[in-house]
């Protein structure tokens, strides 16, 4: 009888260290993908505002041509450069008012023959296209680790935990498919 009740007993005490070890993996699993996911969002902040500084240098080139055009985008360029950005909400609009930017650093360099031969403003332009595929690149890493924390939250059993702990799926940065339908249709103008 005293056997049993040993026996029972050390089941219970195992099953208790088996889940408590398992609660405490788990925790610590889910806050290092949690940093992860900060690191790779600030990753896409530091590379967004190395854009910003690219765009500044090229407003900054522009202004010899276009006066006064490229005053309002390096006061744009200065305000906007400043924001935090800690969610992939923020970091989506960062990148929509990046590409009007650099759109209308394009329309000066098309009116302005002359600019877009000048070799600052080649140089300027090459390191905009250099942070834009870091930009890219940190977007991907960040999306492959929300996808692995977003397993984590969701997946049973390690869902139980992530609740517990208050762990929530993080959002992933999209393509805005308003704006890519915007752009041309080469297989079209090509006749493809």
């Amino acid at each position: 009888m005293v056997a049993v009740l040993l026996l029972i007993l050390g089941i219970i005490l195992f099953l208790v260290i088996a889940i408590a070890l398992y609660i405490f993996k788990t925790q610590r699993t889910l806050v290092n993908l949690d940093e992860l996911c900060k690191n790779a969002m600030s990753q896409i902040a530091v590379q967004l505002n190395s854009r910003w500084d690219a765009l500044l240098a090229l407003a900054k080139t522009a202004a010899q041509y276009s006066k006064h055009e490229s005053e309002t985008l390096i006061k744009t360029i200065t305000a906007r450069r400043q924001a935090p950005i800690t969610t992939a909400e923020e970091a989506l609009q960062q990148q929509g008012e990046l590409s009007q930017v650099m759109g209308r650093l394009m329309a000066i360099g098309e009116a302005y023959p002359d600019l877009k031969a000048n070799d600052l403003y080649l140089k300027a332009a090459e390191g905009v296209n250099t942070y834009e595929e870091h930009v890219r690149m940190s977007r991907m890493v960040y999306n492959d680790t929300a996808t692995k924390m977003n397993r984590m939250v969701r997946q049973w059993p390690s869902s139980f935990v992530a609740s517990m702990l208050n762990f929530r799926e993080k959002a992933y940065l999209t393509v805005d498919e308003e704006k890519k339908n915007l752009y041309p249709d080469l297989d079209e103008a090509y006749g493809k």
